[in-house]
């Protein structure tokens, strides 16, 4: 390639018209909340029963 000779530039990304960063970004969090299973609950937190003396 002599010094003459543009460089060939890299292609750049296309990008979606309409799309906001906000929009894609609310859209992957409601996509993994949707795909997360629920947590066991801890349980240290749990209730624990209340043990009572027996009636005599």
């Amino acid at each position: 390639m002599s010094v003459t000779e543009p460089k060939a530039q890299p292609s750049r990304p296309f990008t979606l018209a309409g799309v906001s960063m906000r929009d894609l970004l609310a859209s992957c969090a409601a996509a993994e909340a949707v795909s997360t299973p629920p947590r066991l609950p801890d349980p240290a937190l749990t209730e624990q029963p209340v043990e009572r003396p027996k009636a005599a």
